[in-house]
């Protein structure tokens, strides 16, 4: 998660947000280096009187100038594409939960389960345990197993909302009426924190999210207990 004095992104925990990060520093450092070179025309334009009467116009040069952005442009535009095709893709899931935007708290259900459903509300400042986050933790977290693909069905009760999980790379619009899906493979254990992205009221900022992936054996646990329980 996300920590004070951080500069970059929050560790990856899927195969997509991995893809991000190296993308992310691929488009760094073709930026760095334009403005590099802009700062040094900048500087050498300012400080030197370096002239030529001579030359009006050169074809060489203009070929030059709009080529080597077009070059850029693709260098930026291949990988970028990539990823998002990446993001699209579902194949075979083995899991898919639905996840149902409220006002202010967020509905799950298993959908391969016959009835594994609950409501995740933030858990107030006043009930934390020692150790746990302010404004970030719920008092029903969603499970899944690490290591296998999973699909989000993602929609909205009343208002726009938005499902949003940086370290996993998922960020997808809760709409009302419509049904939108994201797909994410936890490549390890841990808990892992997002929130809602889209403003939707005056709660707003109270209804976090919470995604615990564990191994199989541990979700095929507490699926069996939840399903106990209901």
């Amino acid at each position: 998660m996300a920590h004070p004095s951080q500069l970059g992104f929050q560790d990856a925990a899927s195969p997509v947000m991995e893809e991000l990060l190296h993308f992310h520093d691929h488009a760094l450092m073709i930026v760095f280096l334009i403005s590099t070179l802009v700062l040094y025309i900048i500087v050498a334009m300012v400080t030197t009187k370096l002239t030529n009467k001579y030359i009006l116009d050169s074809q060489e040069i203009e070929i030059i100038w709009t080529m080597l952005p077009a070059v850029i442009l693709i260098l930026i535009a291949l990988p970028s594409l990539r990823i998002l095709y990446l993001m699209d893709e579902i194949n075979d899931p083995h899991l898919t939960v639905k996840a149902m935007g409220h006002q202010w708290y967020w509905t799950y259900e298993y959908t391969d389960y016959e009835d594994l459903s609950f409501d995740s509300y933030m858990i107030p400042t006043q009930d934390l345990a020692p150790g746990h986050f302010r404004l970030l933790e719920t008092d029903h977290r969603m499970v899944v197993p690490m290591e296998s693909p999973i699909r989000m069905l993602i929609s909205a009760e009343d208002v726009l909302h938005s499902w949003a999980v940086p370290t996993m790379g998922v960020k997808m619009d809760a709409v009302p009426g419509r049904l939108n899906q994201a797909a994410f493979i936890a490549s390890r254990p841990g808990i892992f924190y997002g929130q809602c992205s889209e403003i939707c009221g005056a709660n707003h900022s109270f209804m976090p999210i919470v995604v615990e992936a564990v191994p199989l054996t541990h979700f095929e646990n507490w699926s069996s207990l939840i399903l106990e329980d209901a």
